[in-house]
C-alpha cells in the first residue's frame, strides 16, 4: 500500500484530489485541512506521499514540508498551488519536492505526478530490501548477486535523479555499505562510474525537458537536480559537447531564457 496525505485548506479541492485518487485501491488516503494538521498526520500515519497546498492558514506548505522532511526525509512531496511563481517552484524542489502542479487541478497531471512519486518509493523499498544481501557482498558472494543488487541500485537512481541530495553517501546508506565498496562494485558491474551514471540520466532528462520552450535553462537545472544553473551548465557541456541554449536551439527547442 501507498499511503498518501491530502493537505488542502479548501475542502472542494481536497475531494477533488480524494476523488481522482481513489480509484487506486493501492492507495491509503488521508487528509488534512491546514499545515499543522499535515505535519501531525504524516507522522501518525507514516505517510509516503504529501499533496501539499502551499498556501495554509496555521502553517504554510513550505514549513509544514520542512518539518515532515525532517521526520521523514524519503517522504515525497508534491506541491499543489494557485500561483505560479518560480521562486515557489524553487524552494519546493530545494525541499525535495518532486513536482508542483498549477490549480485548477488536472487529473493527468495529478496521477502523472504520483505516479512518479509512486515509483521512487517503491524503488526505494525494493533497494532497502536488498540491504541484507549487500551485507554479505562484502564477503565472498558471487558475482550474480552483485549485478542484480546493481540492477536495483540502477533503477531506483532511474526515478531519484532529480534529487539534490542523491549521492554515492546517501546511497551507500541505505544499502549500509561502504560508499568506496559500492563506487567499485557499480563499476564493476555496469561498466560505468557511479557519479557520470546519474549525470547521464540527469543530462538526458535535460534534454527532454529543452523541447519545451516555455521551460527556463534554471527551471530545467532544478528539474533535474542541480541547484545552480550555471553548475548546470558546465555539467551539460562537458557531457553533451555544448551548452542547454545551443541544444535547444540546435533541436529546434525556442532560444531558452
Amino acid at each position: 500500500m501507498i499511503k498518501i496525505l491530502i493537505a488542502d485548506d479548501e475542502h472542494i479541492e481536497r475531494e477533488l484530489l480524494h476523488k481522482i485518487l481513489s480509484d487506486n485501491p493501492f492507495y491509503e488516503l488521508y487528509q488534512a485541512e491546514n499545515g499543522r494538521l499535515a505535519v501531525n498526520y504524516a507522522e501518525l500515519y507514516d505517510v509516503d506521499i504529501v499533496l501539499m497546498d502551499i498556501e495554509m492558514p496555521a502553517l504554510n506548505g513550505i514549513e509544514a514540508s520542512k518539518r515532515i522532511l525532517q521526520d521523514k526525509p524519503t517522504c515525497r512531496i508534491i506541491f499543489i498551488t494557485a500561483y505560479s511563481i518560480f521562486s515557489y517552484a524553487c524552494e519546493a524542489v530545494k525541499l525535495g519536492a518532486i513536482d508542483y502542479i498549477l490549480k485548477p487541478v488536472d487529473k493527468a497531471d495529478v496521477c502523472r505526478a504520483v505516479k512518479r512519486a509512486e515509483s521512487q518509493v517503491e524503488a526505494e523499498r525494493q533497494l532497502k530490501a536488498v540491504r541484507p544481501e549487500a551485507e554479505c557482498l562484502q564477503g565472498d558472494e558471487g558475482v550474480d548477486k552483485a549485478a542484480l543488487m546493481m540492477s536495483k541500485v540502477k533503477k531506483y537512481l532511474e526515478h531519484s535523479y532529480m534529487n539534490y541530495d542523491l549521492s554515492l553517501d546517501s546511497v551507500s546508506s541505505l544499502l549500509n555499505i561502504n560508499p568506496s565498496y559500492l563506487s567499485c562494485i557499480f563499476k564493476r558491474c555496469t561498466g560505468v562510474n557511479f557519479l557520470d551514471h546519474i549525470t547521464n540520466l540527469r543530462i538526458n532528462a535535460a534534454k527532454e525537458y529543452l523541447a519545451d520552450p516555455f521551460k527556463s535553462i534554471a527551471e530545467i537545472a532544478s528539474m533535474v537536480g542541480y541547484e545552480s544553473p550555471s553548475y548546470f551548465s558546465r555539467a551539460f557541456k562537458k557531457n553533451a559537447g555544448i551548452t542547454p541554449t545551443e541544444y535547444r536551439r540546435l533541436s529546434g527547442g525556442g532560444t531558452g531564457r
